[in-house]
């Protein structure tokens, strides 16, 4: 398990289609929203939480869920890459501790920062 004392951080490389699977981690009136392809696996936006599978090992078969819940974030910022910097970054207080996320260029920072605000700010 993860230590919540350093900061998560995950890699967000490109939007993607939501994974077939993904249904049996959802629960009743949950329903996916957005996913995104992550280094190994996906980071699936619901209309509840955020899930990011971390696969692990050589053979990927160990894998590790995460699942934010949106009402133990506090506070967010996003940062949109410049002229040197090819990632975007996401930064997310959270109950559990701080997580960073960076967008390769390519996927679009106010889309996600807007998914973010749509799920907190209802």
């Amino acid at each position: 398990m993860a230590e919540t004392s350093s900061a998560l951080s995950w890699t967000l490389i490109s939007e993607c289609s939501i994974p077939n699977d993904m249904n049996d981690l959802l629960v009743e009136g949950e329903k996916a929203i957005a996913a995104y392809k992550t280094l190994r696996d996906s980071a699936i936006f619901t209309n509840r939480r955020l899930i990011v599978r971390d696969a692990q090992g050589l053979t990927g078969k160990k894998v590790e869920i995460y699942s934010l819940p949106y009402e133990s974030i506090n506070m967010w910022s996003t940062e949109n890459a410049g002229t040197l910097d090819l990632n975007a970054e996401v930064e997310l207080w959270t109950r559990a501790g701080h997580i960073k996320v960076s967008l390769k260029k390519g996927v679009d920072i106010r889309r996600f920062d807007r998914l973010i605000a749509e799920a907190l700010l209802k």
